[in-house]
């Protein structure tokens, strides 16, 4: 029996010291339905797979899932159901000494214990929101007290959570976050909010494609506007959007609508970054200064509502063209200018982000409206894809206040006013810009002076005087329909209700001129500029020119000027005559040479359109003193009815000119109308006329001449 006994007691006590063994060997098999028994009814479960042989210090397991249901409230209409996963996961503990009291009579004790959560992964994943945030080599951190009370009742109350996260990724859709950095610290003293801390992102890409956001930094915390219950708010945002540094003061997420609202300010964009604007050189910049901008922006899914956004251009900021000398020429100011209208603003567009097979293929901009220098601008929808490439648009302008910043360099001076309304179809590449039948009209007015540089003096300066070589013009109503390729060849087709010439001599009107000028026609002579179809009122008759060519380079050229419907008595006004008076039209083709400053004229003509009557006016004291032969001339030409008129004319480049008129008529009141045979020659210098626009000529004296010729017949 005392063996018995003995045996029996050494078996109890060498279970004794198995089950711990036992307890520590199992543990992996049976771990699963303790968790289980613990977590019963409660709102969320565990699933572990892959349990390690606990040691002293913690535990590792294979994979750790938890599902928490989230139940609806006023933000979010449905539940919502999180599946926070961990993969090759290790817990360690750390327990605290510890210590007694007594309330009531009764002891109770209380210890503490850090828990370190480590893994080779974290994902989080919500449903129905469809975002998934990714974190590898996850660190958190958990303090816990357990205390007992007088029923000696074990309770475990959490003190503090953290968790320091370090280029994790959230993916939504076919847009990615990646580079994301925040620090969590929760705490039961600070009543589980999330304090202010920094947010970083570091790209934003969709489907693997980087997108033009980098470098996202905020300030973000869990407390809440009691106003606004559902919406979360990051404050001191700053961005890099491009190139560019962009800040927001507040950037805030409506839980409830699924949208974000900020507003972006852009601070000095250098113009020439911009798509479109980045032309030219170095040393030939198509576009000089500055921009700022403040872009409000509301974001849901793939697409961004631009709304009332507003950029203004710094002082002095400018698009320049040049002369191929690579001199400045003709610039547009569009900087802040006092008392004049802000470059844009109310600017109201669409942006979406486009796909294609799955991959981000660029930007589409629709709906895009704004007030442009005091007027209004829209556009047709446009795409920019990865390789910043744009598609054709089309741009409607109505109003806008350009050309009183429009200013002339180099030989060319002047101001312009007016506004300008009109279509504009545009193509935008890396490169160059391409144009198809732009139409722009105004109904302004403008003024420019050519002012060459002076010179020695030489034949020219006959035509502008030695002394203010200068030309003004001024203008009215200029309406332009341009074209222009993307390799540079341009037309213009121009019409102006008024363009008038004045120089130190005299004035030159011209009425509705219009026609076609074409740059860059030829590609092996970028120099050459036509002008065709040209025709223009002028003395009540037009003035017309089918083409002609002008080289630049060699600053020369050649035309046809035809006349038409020039009433003879404007031209007898022109060159300074008084005492003649005639009726009929003329018309006349007069070939015309340019070269450098200097023109000449070879066998030009210009005859009668029709018979017509011309009638030489004297005075009695006249007729009274004349002789009878020239009286008798007198009476011949006071009602001189023609019935040919023909003129020629030469000029040679010194200005030398040899005009000859033939005239074949008779007068019904002398002689009973015998036919009359008239021939005059005047030599004169046209760049007088040119100059001057008037011939102080002895027109008076030659037909007093050829009075005596006949008299002596």
């Amino acid at each position: 029996m005392p063996k018995l006994l003995l045996r029996t007691l050494f078996a109890a006590l060498l279970l004794l010291a198995l089950l711990p063994a036992a307890a520590w060997l199992f543990f992996p098999w049976y771990a699963r339905s303790l968790l289980d028994f613990a977590l019963k009814d409660k709102p969320f479960r565990i699933e572990v797979s892959g349990i390690d042989l606990p040691t002293t210090s913690g535990i590792g397991f294979h994979s750790l899932k938890a599902i928490i249901t989230t139940q609806p409230d006023c933000c979010n209409s449905e539940a919502v159901t999180y599946t926070l996963s961990l993969t090759n996961g290790f817990i360690s503990w750390r327990l605290t000494t510890p210590n007694q009291w007594e309330t009531d009579g009764f002891q109770s004790w209380l210890v503490g214990a850090t828990f370190l959560l480590k893994a080779d992964s974290l994902t989080i994943n919500p449903k129905p929101e469809q975002f998934i945030f990714s974190d590898r080599n996850p660190r958190i951190n958990l303090d816990i007290v357990v205390s007992s009370n007088k029923n000696s009742a074990i309770s475990i109350k959490p003190l503090s959570a953290s968790y320091t996260i370090n280029g994790a990724t959230v993916q939504h859709e076919k847009i990615g976050v990646e580079g994301i950095s925040y620090n969590i610290r929760l705490s039961d003293a600070g009543h589980w909010q999330q304090p202010l801390d920094t947010l970083r992102v570091e790209k934003l890409v969709s489907n693997g494609n980087l997108l033009p956001v980098h470098h996202f930094k905020a300030l973000f915390g869990s407390k809440r506007d009691p106003l606004k219950p559902c919406t979360l708010t990051l404050s001191d945002c700053s961005v890099e959007l491009f190139q560019w540094k962009a800040s927001t003061e507040h950037l805030e997420y409506d839980q409830k609508k699924k949208l974000s609202r900020f507003t972006i300010n852009l601070a000095e964009i250098p113009l020439n970054k911009l798509p479109g604007f980045n032309l030219g050189g170095k040393k030939t910049p198509f576009a000089t200064g500055q921009v700022r901008s403040s872009l409000p922006i509301e974001f849901k899914d793939s697409t961004l509502l631009v709304r009332n956004a507003m950029i203004v251009a710094k002082k002095g900021s400018k698009i320049i063209l040049y002369t191929k000398e690579h001199n400045p020429f003709f610039s547009i100011d569009i900087g802040v200018i006092k008392g004049k209208d802000e470059l844009l603003k109310n600017l109201n567009a669409t942006i979406t982000l486009n796909n294609k097979n799955n991959k981000f293929s660029g930007l589409t901009l629709s709906d895009l409206s704004a007030t442009l220098l005091g007027g209004k601008i829209s556009s047709t929808p446009v795409s920019v894809d990865q390789s910043t490439k744009i598609s054709p648009f089309t741009l409607a302008l109505s109003n806008i206040k350009i050309l009183d910043r429009i200013s002339l360099q180099g030989d060319f001076k002047g101001s312009l006013q007016g506004e300008v309304s009109g279509i504009v179809p545009l193509a935008v590449t890396n490169k160059s810009v391409s144009i198809q039948n732009a139409s722009l009209q105004s109904s302004g007015k403008g003024h420019v002076t050519i002012a060459p540089p002076s010179k020695q003096q030489h034949t020219s300066e006959r035509i502008f005087g030695p002394e203010k070589p200068d030309a003004d013009y001024t203008f009215s109503e200029p309406n332009l329909l341009l074209n222009r390729t993307i390799d540079g060849y341009t037309t213009i087709n121009f019409k102006l209700k008024h363009l008038q010439r004045k120089t130190s001599g005299g004035e030159l009107a011209l009425l509705s001129p219009e026609g076609r000028l074409s740059l860059r026609q030829n590609r092996l002579k970028p120099d050459l500029v036509s002008l065709s179809n040209f025709t223009t009122g002028f003395l009540d008759g037009t003035v017309a020119i089918k083409n002609m060519n002008f080289d630049l380079s060699r600053n020369e050229g050649e035309t046809t000027l035809l006349l038409n419907n020039i009433p003879l008595q404007k031209m007898l006004d022109l060159q300074g005559t008084k005492k003649i008076y005639a009726t009929g039209t003329l018309r006349g083709s007069i070939p015309v040479k340019i070269k450098n400053e200097m023109f000449e004229i070879m066998d030009g003509a210009m005859n009668a359109e029709q018979s017509g009557q011309i009638i030489y006016a004297t005075t009695p004291e006249e007729r009274a003193a004349a002789n009878q032969g020239l009286r008798t001339t007198y009476e011949a030409l006071s009602n001189f009815l023609y019935v040919q008129l023909a003129s020629s004319i030469s000029m040679t480049p010194d200005g030398r000119s040899v005009i000859t008129i033939h005239l074949n008529g008779s007068n019904p009141d002398f002689q009973s109308g015998r036919p009359v045979e008239l021939n005059l020659n005047v030599q004169q210098n046209l760049l007088d006329l040119l100059r001057t626009l008037s011939i102080s000529s002895n027109i008076d004296q030659i037909i007093s001449e050829k009075s005596l010729q006949m008299q002596k017949k």
